[in-house]
């Protein structure tokens, strides 16, 4: 049995795209993130054939990382649809601050976009023909909402809470608070009705409460040593990296390493150690963990 209502639907992506949130309103429909921008193509093609012969309307974001706003260029030439995204980061996107949009940072990459209206915290609007209200979740992302459906006890979460955890808290790693912002994130996802939860990443899940105490488990883990949340940030920015490029030479990763802003951000705050130790450990864990595989001196994203 299905965890969402039949208007509801969730086209699952892949870690390098966020998923794409589907809400059929008759003739019309709604669609909340859009993908990465090198998957553009392929998100408008599965958005076209969910639409089934309807009209997309409305685009909406969670915030503005480069696996969730990529696509919003391509799929508004594609549908003629309006743009809404978090109030907070208005001035970003009007300007196109590749860094501040953690683009420049990362070495990721998104098409600009115009936008149309922004969302407020506390903004209450329907999708699917139900009523949802924006609710502010910074950590992962200062400026980031979560949208809330207190009828049906539906929360789409963006990053700020998967199955197993949360997305990378980016401002930790350049010295800034950020595990007291995710840690009321996450309180405030407890303290609502919820049945089921939308991520960002990864199918929607029922089980909330195990999830938020992974989650929790894992912030106080990152709290009690900084070398661990170094370690989880620098190998989920590599990972990253190869699910887009899919192919590197191995012998490149140490130069990506020592000129990647976030990279060197990341070893030089919390790990401390040379480009060439970092590359290595980097390969055994990410090959152990089945996410590359590295053949004839190429790394491989598996």
């Amino acid at each position: 049995m299905s965890l969402l209502p039949p208007q509801i639907c969730v086209l699952e992506r892949g870690w390098l795209s966020s998923n794409n949130v589907l809400f059929l309103e008759g003739e019309q429909a709604a669609l909340v993130d859009s993908g990465y921008v090198s998957h553009a193509e392929q998100t408008v093609a599965l958005v076209r054939l969910a639409l089934a012969g309807r009209r997309l309307t409305r685009l909406l974001n969670t915030h503005s990382h480069s696996d969730h706003i990529g696509g919003n260029a391509a799929v508004q030439r594609a549908f003629g649809c309006t743009i809404a995204i978090p109030e907070g980061i208005e001035e970003a996107v009007t300007n196109w601050d590749e860094h501040a949009l953690l683009l420049t940072s990362t070495e990721q990459t998104a098409e600009a976009f115009a936008h149309d209206a922004t969302i407020a915290s506390g903004a209450e609007f329907e999708l699917g023909g139900l009523l949802w209200r924006a609710l502010p979740a910074p950590g992962h992302d200062m400026h980031a909402l979560v949208f809330h459906c207190a009828e049906k006890r539906i929360l789409i979460s963006g990053d700020a809470l998967w199955h197993d955890g949360f997305g990378v808290i980016f401002p930790e790693l350049s010295g800034a608070d950020g595990f007291g912002p995710t840690r009321a994130t996450l309180e405030m996802i407890g303290a609502l009705a919820i049945d089921v939860v939308i991520p960002g990443h990864g199918p929607p899940f029922a089980d909330v409460d195990e999830a938020l105490a992974r989650a929790f488990a894992r912030l106080a883990a990152f709290e009690a040593d900084g070398t661990r949340l170094g370690r989880h940030a620098i190998k989920v920015l590599v990972t990253f990296m190869l699910l887009e490029k899919r192919r590197l030479p191995s012998a490149e990763l140490p130069r990506y390493l020592a000129e990647a802003e976030l990279a060197r951000r990341i070893n030089d705050r919390f790990l401390h150690s040379t480009p060439e130790a970092l590359s290595g450990w980097l390969v055994a864990e990410l090959a152990r963990a089945g996410v590359v595989r590295e053949r004839d001196g190429v790394l491989i994203a598996s």
